[in-house]
């Protein structure tokens, strides 16, 4: 990598060109993102997973710059045309828009109003007319009338078709038009005539404006979707005078007939080249940016989502409600293995309150179950009422509310097939809600995050980028969680640091053949896992009553001799230091640095230690809905009601107050201050406090608030 990149790379992202540097070579050699930023911070200079992966992302886009840039210098040397001052402009171009602006006037190019007036000869004619000393146009264009041009007119017109093109190819003249659309392009949008009834959705809409530089990604995605869908038009453009007046001020030189010409092609080339292919641009740019955004919420919710405390192995009993087709029970050990299954109709039409109880009583003596998981999906709280109600439960068996967002998605999918290859989708789905209350994170890894449906217009995004940085959340979480080597699945142990897919299944192999690990080292065991897969994987793996207790630990093999050193001078064994708040605060850490362990991976050794295996996610809690309220006609406007938020937006956060519907807070109501960011507020699965503003049941709408409660 040269040194130029470096430095680019580092004024670009504000990052010390060492930190960039050795970044960079990490990730040559083959290092993650996780490893890098958990346990490489002495090298980087305690880059974050943000960072890192910011330095990644542009260094490929740079790579990609390049690449083009050698293409584009080669077509306009093969035509002959590229000369000293023009390599350099090219070389020294680190834009694409930049770049393409120079490679324009040499770009093969189809058939244009331009070239046909080259190929009958008329390009003398605009050379002449743009230096705008023709005092008497038309007796100078007769002299290139001919069997192909009839008249001084005609000539003069494809001379302007000329001058058009030149004026579009001029670099500084598209970065003017440019800089005129970054400041004050605006975002119109026109109703499609005929099309009232049928878009009335995007009512808002049918005649509307907003400046470019200020439309918030929503409102972005919602315009496009609705043209699109053939509801609207929009357009992008600034004031058209004035990109006239400023073109006018670069090509327009003198106040005579060669010059009005040459006003004339200015017009034209605005209108026809100029204006819809910077528009292109910004349509583009702008669907980049409100995609961007989007996508950052997404996986800001995403990653809430992954990170929900888990209820840890218990004997579950789960419940996919449902009503006339009835609600199907499965019943868990603590590993998730699925006991037992049948249906039970408490509601109507059946209405089997007695029969169903009587079953489930059965149920949780024979399987001596501990916790109850009921999804909430349709007739969900409905199902939670008769649990309540109809069941004494014994002490200690709680009942939860489980969000079954992508539990459908999961039980018809080829992972679901895989695993229950006898069982119907409605027994994998029950499954599935259970196991997500056990350990949220092990089941959602699963399902394709884009189903899960915690983001903003996640259709209408670009798709490889939302799936790059969603798979990028969950490897993220996944390794700040840590995973179980002994417990889990396949599809968990493929976002673990130095895995992927075919390890993760050779792993689960090896562990069904070979028993379950007791040490780390045994990784280097399996067929085809490596020292770089052991190095890259090894810290995010945990090992419970291992024969090693620092396996249970994010803390590297790679560090535990200094772990043995500190517990030595503490005159204690390693596995009393786990947990002992008090006396790893006397480790003196200046004592144990070295030239391969810093102060931040002390540091980091030190804060592992002191949680003493503790899961970060926490544990999960009982939460309960304002037992009065089961849809949306009780609701009331002025009700204070407990909710759960389960969903974030740039305009605000929805929250479910067990109304089957959930209401809205949006950005302005969620605080007494300004907030630019609901994030800055709520988090997902936050319990909060809402006031119901507005209730409007046939636009199916709850307005809510936080501000007053």
């Amino acid at each position: 990598m040269s040194a130029q990149l470096i430095s680019i790379l580092s004024k670009q992202l504000n990052l010390p060109s060492h930190s960039v540097q050795n970044t960079l070579s990490l990730l040559d050699e083959g290092a993650t993102v996780p490893f890098i930023s958990r346990y490489r911070k002495e090298v980087t200079g305690s880059l974050d997973e943000v960072q890192i992966g910011a330095i990644k992302e542009e260094y490929q886009r740079l790579q990609e710059l390049l690449k083009r840039r050698l293409s584009i210098l080669e077509n306009i040397r093969e035509q002959g045309q590229l000369n000293t001052e023009l390599e350099e402009k090219i070389n020294n171009t680190w834009t694409s828009a930049e770049l393409e602006d120079l490679y324009l006037p040499y770009k093969p190019k189809r058939k244009t109003r331009a070239s046909i007036a080259r190929e009958k000869g008329l390009e003398p004619l605009a050379g002449s007319l743009m230096k705008q000393d023709i005092k008497d146009v038309h007796s100078f264009a007769e002299r290139f009338t001919s069997a192909e041009i009839a008249d001084a007119e005609e000539a003069l017109a494809g001379a302007r078709d000329i001058m058009a093109e030149w004026i579009n190819e001029r670099a500084y003249a598209r970065n003017t038009i440019r800089r005129l659309f970054a400041h004050e392009a605006a975002v119109t949008s026109k109703l499609v005539k005929g099309k009232e009834e049928e878009g009335a959705k995007y009512s808002d809409y049918f005649r509307f404006s907003e400046p470019l530089k200020r439309i918030p990604s929503h409102r972005m995605l919602a315009l496009r979707r609705a043209e699109s869908e053939g509801i609207l038009r929009l357009s992008i453009v600034p004031p058209e005078e004035k990109a006239l007046d400023q073109l006018e001020r670069i090509f327009v030189k003198a106040h005579n007939e060669s010059s009005a010409q040459v006003k004339l092609a200015v017009k034209d080339s605005y209108k026809r080249l100029l204006a819809p292919s910077i528009e292109t641009e910004f349509r583009n740019s702008s669907k980049e940016k409100a995609d961007t955004e989007a996508i950052a919420v997404f996986a800001w919710n995403l990653r809430q989502l992954l990170l929900t405390p888990p209820l840890g192995p218990r004997r579950t009993l789960a419940i996919d409600p449902g009503f006339r087709s009835g609600c199907k029970v499965v019943c868990l050990d603590e590993q998730g293995k699925l006991l037992h299954n049948e249906n039970i109709y408490p509601h109507p039409p059946q209405s089997e309150g007695g029969k169903a109880a009587a079953k489930i009583s059965n149920l949780v003596e024979a399987y001596k179950i501990e916790t109850i998981a009921i999804g909430n999906g349709t007739a969900g709280r409905e199902t939670e009422d008769f649990i309540q109600k109809r069941l004494r439960l014994q002490k200690g068996v709680n009942v939860f509310m489980v969000n079954e967002a992508g539990a459908s998605v999961y039980s018809a999918s080829k992972v679901a097939r895989e695993e229950f290859p006898t069982y119907d989708v409605t027994v994998r789905g029950a499954v599935s809600i259970g196991r997500r209350l056990m350990d949220p994170l092990a089941e959602l890894v699963k399902i394709d995050p884009k189903s899960i449906g915690v983001g903003q217009y996640q259709h209408d995004v670009d798709q490889n980028q939302l799936k790059k940085s969603l798979d990028t959340v969950v490897e993220s979480v996944v390794n700040q969680v840590g995973v179980n080597l002994n417990t889990a699945s396949k599809h968990l142990l493929n976002y673990v640091s130095g895995l992927g897919p075919k390890l993760a299944e050779t792993l689960v192999e090896h562990r069904a053949e070979h028993g379950v690990f007791k040490d780390r080292n045994q990784l280097l065991e399996v067929k085809g896992l490596g020292p770089k897969a052991y190095e890259q994987a090894a810290g995010f793996l945990r090992i419970q009553n291992g024969t090693n207790p620092l396996d249970n630990s994010a803390v590297h093999p790679e560090s535990y001799a200094v772990v043995k050193h500190m517990a030595r001078n503490l005159n204690r064994p390693v596995q009393l230091l786990i947990g002992a708040k008090e006396a790893l605060k006397k480790v003196d850490l200046q004592t144990y640095v070295t030239d391969q362990t810093g102060l931040p991976t002390l540091k980091d050794i030190i804060e592992e230690l002191s949680k003493g295996g503790r899961d970060p996610r926490g544990k999960a809690k009982v939460f309960s809905f304002d037992p009065g309220i089961r849809k949306v006609e009780d609701l009331k406007e002025g009700m204070i009601l407990p909710g759960l938020v389960t969903n974030i937006t740039k305009f605000g956060a929805f929250v479910d107050v067990g109304a089957k519907q959930d209401g809205l807070v949006h950005i302005s109501q969620l605080a007494d201050r300004f907030i630019s960011d609901p994030t800055e507020i709520v988090r997902l699965n936050q319990e909060v406090e809402v006031k119901v503003l507005e209730v409007d049941i046939p636009r199916k709408r709850i307005q809510l608030s936080m501000k007053e409660v």
